[in-house]
Formats: structure tokens, C-alpha cells, sequence
């Protein structure tokens, strides 16, 4: 199919955040762009700005005429949409052109130079970095990020067409219709099981991948699979050692095959952070990017929003909101947030994601939840799923070997945060408590 060739292009669930970035480049590119989402946020209040015209009931009543032409419009979905929407049943029974979302982000980057970053964890901050570096350097990139960059207020970096940056997503194996010519492999933890069944079924669609790289391959020290090597204070093909904190900003140097850089300079908090950096540092400067240019752009990136992100930061009270949804992410909060504010009180407001994720992980949730002082814990976010039996989130509050642990409303939220002496709060989870942050930021600094 030719892309070039369609005028009308309708989404349905056009609020995610891989899907949004799409319907955005679509978009400024001067195609007719239209779609559904089930709610109104902050997203689809952009997308309508750049003239996006979009609906929030599932209805055919409310598609809009001239997207019910199957000769001139493309529909793309998203795989958490489910099967028995009536949208995408109208679609699919009169004879549309119907996509997943990886299937076009596979289309629009297949006669590209494309660098792709992989991984359970890291790669959309890895790829937000990547494609910083290469905005800042002057390659004329188009990147495609599963988060808000900070530096451009959007999922889209937009620049050319030869060149770009995607996040290749595991889930529902969607990375494996990219065509990557130099890719990177953050991590291979265990996620997704309700898609893959297994650990080692993941593991195997990351080797999949791998196999698809036609240059470079560059993966995370450790990983079981053959490519160049990057870390963090151990020896690789890459990697950052000398590590200082000054002023919350790191100091380190890194070595590459042939060179070595000192004195880079990174503002976002974390270790994990600057193994991020330093994979899309390698990726960089294997396309061809200078180190001096890579450093110069590292120390003008402001993060991706609900990455360790800052609402509120005085003295007396730390507002920080993240999108960890999974154990190793909690940990990665955990030991961000000890390494910033040592001896300081910290109190946890979780929100689980899926109750297939809650069941599979139940005892690495409560093992890394019970690192924080205090803990509030939301109900379940179903996202695309159905309750299962047994599995909420008063089953793993009782397994969290904490004294200080209770379960909250959305609504008495703000009341049971504002109950806490902790210093520092930290709001977790990938479901709509991102939604609720303003507010909670609002109600805390309003406070007498």
C-alpha cells in the first residue's frame, strides 16, 4: 500500500501515545486526519489544534462522511482497541484498508535509515535522547517517541523523510515490522504475559528482532544476545564510568571502541538515566554523530514528561510524577529517588496497570512497593481488560510488608496525600492517575 496515495487517515484510539504521534505526522504532512478515543486529555486537546477531528464515543453515527470512502481512506488501530468495537467492526466489514499502528510506523519508516530502541524498560526515554542528539546535531531526523519530550512538548520530533527514530514496542510483537538498520536492546525483562504467555516466548521475539538489524546492533551488557556492549561502571563497547553528583547533575566520561569523552554532563536523575544516555549515546555516534556534538546535546535534555518528572520541588515538600508500571521500574524510582533525598521520608501513591500484570508480578510489586516509607495504593487500572477473580489491589496491599500502607479512592486521594508528613511524593503508574497529577499538585500548594 502507498501511503502517498491516501488522503484520509482515521484512528481509532488516536489518544495513545504511539498513536497520537503517528496521527500527528500525518497530520502536518497535510493528510485528513479524524478519529476515536474513549477520553479526552491533554493529547487530544493537541492533536485537535493542528486540526485532528475526533470523537469520544464509539459510534459510526459520528464518523465523519468523508472518511467513510473505502477507496481513500486508511483506518489504523490500536491492538488494546477491543474486537467488538463498533467502529472497528464497520471498518472491517466494508471492505477498508484496516492497519495496526506498527504495521503503518512500519510503512513510513521502511525506506528510511532507521534507529530503532527496544527493551521493557528505557527505551522511550532512550529514544527521546536519541532523538534530541540528533535534532541538536543537525541530522534531520523524524522521531517517533512513546512519551512527551520536554524539549518539544510532543511525542514527534518532526524532520525528514530519510532518517528515523522509532520505539519499537514488544508488545503484541509490533516491533517486528520494523525494518531497522541500527538498532539498540535496553533490557528483556519478563512483561507482556498476557500477550506472550511466557518469559522465554519474549525472549525469543527479542532475538526475532535482532535479527532483523541490517547494520549495528547495540544491546545492554548482560543481555544474551551478540552486538556491541554498553554499561554503566563495568567495562563495554560503550560505557560511562568516573560518575559524580553535583548539584543533582551527573558528571561522568565515557569510553567508546576509539575515544573517550570526560566530563559529560546529564540533568536527569537516576543511573538508569545515564545508561539510557549512554546507549543512545552509542547509537549516535555510530550513525556518525560526533562526541562533542552528543555531549553538547545531552546537557540541553530536559527529560520526557512522567519520567521522574518534577511538579513540585522546594524545600519543604517534592511533588515527582513517573509512568512506572512495572517492579523494575519501581526500582528504578526507588533508587533515583534514595540517591537524591537520602534520609528523607518518601511516600509511594501506586496505581497498578492490567490485572493480568498485577497477578504475574503480585510479589515483585509487593517486594518493590515495600522500598518506599509509606504507600497509597489506587484500584486496578483495566486498560484494555476484564476484572479477573482474586486479583485487586487490596489482594496486594496484603502483601506489602509495610506499616504504613493504605487503599484510597481517586476521589479521598488528595485528602489521604495531604495526611502524609513525607517529604517527598511520588505519584506511580501508567494508568490515568497521570491524569490526576495537576490536581493533587494544585491541592498540595494551595494548602495552608
Amino acid at each position: 500500500m502507498n501511503l502517498k496515495s491516501i488522503h484520509n487517515i482515521y484512528f481509532i484510539g488516536i489518544g495513545g501515545i504511539g498513536m497520537s504521534a503517528l496521527a500527528r505526522y500525518f497530520a502536518v504532512n497535510g493528510k485528513n486526519v479524524a478519529g476515536f478515543d474513549k477520553v479526552q486529555t491533554k493529547i487530544t486537546d493537541s492533536l485537535q489544534e493542528v486540526g485532528v477531528k475526533i470523537h469520544y464515543q464509539d459510534s459510526v453515527d459520528l464518523i465523519l462522511d468523508e472518511f467513510k470512502d473505502s477507496t481513500k481512506t486508511l483506518i489504523v488501530y490500536t491492538p488494546a482497541i477491543p474486537e467488538n468495537h463498533s467502529e472497528l467492526t464497520y471498518f472491517n466489514a466494508n471492505g477498508f484498508n484496516v492497519m495496526k499502528r506498527a504495521e503503518v510506523l512500519g510503512k513510513i519508516t521502511e525506506n528510511t535509515i532507521c534507529l530503532a530502541v527496544a527493551g521493557t524498560h528505557g527505551k522511550t526515554t532512550t529514544s527521546a535522547i536519541l532523538g534530541h542528539i540528533l535534532a541538536e546535531s543537525g541530522v534531520n531526523a523524524t522521531s517517533f517517541l512513546g512519551g512527551i519530550a520536554e524539549n518539544y512538548n510532543s511525542n514527534l520530533i518532526l524532520g525528514g523523510d530519510k532518517i528515523s527514530v522509532v520505539e519499537a514496542d514488544e508488545f503484541d510483537r509490533s516491533f517486528l515490522r520494523l525494518s531497522p538498520n541500527i538498532a539498540c536492546i535496553t533490557s528483556m525483562d519478563a512483561d507482556h504475559l498476557d500477550i506472550y504467555g511466557e518469559a522465554n516466548a519474549l525472549k525469543n521475539s527479542f532475538k526475532e528482532f535482532a535479527n532483523k538489524v541490517s547494520d549495528t546492533l547495540i544491546v545492554c551488557k548482560g543481555l544474551p544476545l551478540d552486538g556491541l556492549t554498553y554499561a554503566v561502571n563495568e567495562k563495554a563497547d560503550y560505557y560511562a564510568d568516573n560518575i559524580k553528583i553535583k548539584n543533582g547533575v551527573y558528571f561522568f566520561d565515557v569510553k567508546t571502541p576509539t575515544e573517550i569523552i570526560t566530563n559529560v554532563e546529564f540533568n536527569l536523575p537516576g543511573k538508569h538515566n545515564v545508561l539510557n544516555a549512554v546507549a543512545a549515546l552509542a547509537m549516535a555516534n555510530n550513525y556518525g554523530v560526533s562526541l562533542q556534538s552528543i555531549a553538547k546535546a545531552l546537557l540541553s535534555f530536559k527529560g520526557v514528561q512522567r519520567r521522574f518528572s518534577y511538579k513540585i520541588k522546594t524545600t519543604n515538600l517534592v511533588l515527582i510524577d513517573d509512568y512506572a508500571h512495572h517492579p523494575t521500574e519501581i526500582n528504578a524510582v526507588v533508587s533515583s529517588v534514595r540517591e537524591m533525598y537520602p534520609n528523607k521520608k518518601v511516600l509511594a501513591v501506586f496505581q497498578p496497570h492490567l490485572f493480568s500484570r498485577t497477578r504475574d508480578f503480585a510479589d515483585d510489586f509487593a517486594q518493590s512497593l515495600s522500598q518506599f516509607d509509606e504507600l497509597i495504593l489506587l484500584d486496578i487500572y483495566p486498560a484494555r481488560e476484564k476484572p479477573l477473580e482474586g486479583v485487586t489491589s487490596k489482594w496486594l496491599l496484603n502483601k506489602i510488608n509495610m506499616a504504613n500502607k493504605k487503599l484510597s479512592t481517586k476521589e479521598d486521594l488528595l485528602e489521604n496525600i495531604k495526611q502524609s508528613n513525607a517529604i517527598i511524593k511520588v505519584m506511580i503508574g501508567a494508568g490515568d492517575i497521570g491524569e490526576m497529577v495537576t490536581q493533587i499538585k494544585e491541592g498540595l500548594e494551595n494548602e495552608d
